[in-house]
């Protein structure tokens, strides 16, 4: 399906929502709201929802229970929410995975372009581009280097098959033609755990779970993967800067309702979001994490997807992921 394409069913599904959703904005939340996370405690999807979900919840006087549902790349969390109630009481935390997933796996037992309808961008994060101090690299060249001296002997974590982390990883290989062996993991707080055990070498780890264990010591950062140099550690080189220009990705979450919930719930919902990304009690234990507000309309984060759905389609392909 072509961008365009994508962006229709988007655009599409958010008018259609307002005649279709049983649930109405003006009486609009009267029991508690669940946001389904597709990955485990502690990791930045999670930080992510439970943060900005309390002030959400205290804006629309109910509160906002964060459940934690891992495995498969978000795709168990996703399922649960395609097929919930469309009434706003179940939403997604989306991230990067849902739309990499979307492109690249062909047998998901939704369809996320059409399942879902996009509420709010909430927050960005880099990944962290980090070592186990054992392989002696302090730079991105000397990474490569050592790749390139030893295919396929090195091994790199992911938080998931298809998952932002991994995509990071297979782009890193793409640009410099080097070859490593992917471990996957069900998040990012695992693989960190295996990562800090030395048995990974490699991880593009999201900036929140890693940070802490690069100031002990117990990991070496070599980079950011963002356009510009991270504010929680802007010691650290972009990934162009270490000599891989055109290298940009990070992650991103979000809030998705099931396709056909109400217009207004949706604005509701989008409303409450914006306000609460704009308080300190959310902007600073995020800011303190290494993740940045966004906010937006429903429409905004419609369009982000589908250029997020365009561009991972093209390093999918290259790196044989497509199914």
């Amino acid at each position: 399906m072509t961008r365009a394409a994508l962006l229709t069913v988007f655009i599409g599904l958010l008018c259609a929502g307002s005649l279709t959703g049983p649930a109405r904005g003006d009486d609009f939340p009267t029991h508690p709201v669940r946001v389904i996370v597709g990955f485990p405690a502690g990791s930045a999807a999670d930080i992510t929802a439970r943060v900005v979900g309390q002030r959400i919840g205290q804006l629309l006087g109910q509160q906002v229970v964060i459940e934690n549902k891992s495995g498969a790349g978000s795709n168990l969390a996703a399922e649960a929410v395609a097929r919930a109630p469309k009434d706003g009481y179940t939403l997604l935390l989306g991230t990067i995975a849902n739309s990499i997933n979307a492109v690249v796996k062909s047998n998901l037992a939704f369809d996320f372009p059409k399942d879902f309808m996009p509420i709010i961008r909430l927050t960005t994060t880099p990944n962290i581009l980090v070592v186990h101090p054992s392989l002696g690299v302090k730079s991105v060249k000397e990474l490569i280097d050592l790749a390139k001296a030893k295919p396929d002997q090195l091994l790199f974590a992911s938080s998931g098959v298809a998952t932002g982390t991994h995509l990071a990883a297979e782009l890193f290989k793409m640009l410099t033609g080097t070859k490593m062996v992917h471990v996957p993991y069900a998040g990012s707080p695992p693989a960190i755990t295996d990562l800090l055990a030395g048995r990974v070498q490699v991880f593009f780890s999201p900036a929140s779970t890693v940070l802490a264990h690069v100031r002990s010591g117990k990991l070496v950062a070599l980079a950011s993967t963002e356009a510009k140099r991270t504010a929680i550690a802007p010691e650290l080189p972009t990934m162009a800067e270490a000599g891989l220009p055109g290298f940009e990705t990070g992650l991103w979450f979000g809030l998705l309702a099931p396709a056909g919930t109400s217009q207004d719930v949706i604005n509701k919902l989008g409303r409450a979001a914006n306000e609460a990304l704009q308080a300190d009690e959310v902007t600073t234990p995020l800011a303190q994490q290494g993740i940045d507000s966004v906010g937006g309309s429903p429409e905004d984060f419609g369009r982000y997807i589908n250029g997020e759905m365009q561009r991972w389609a093209k390093v999918a392909e290259t790196a044989g992921l497509k199914n």
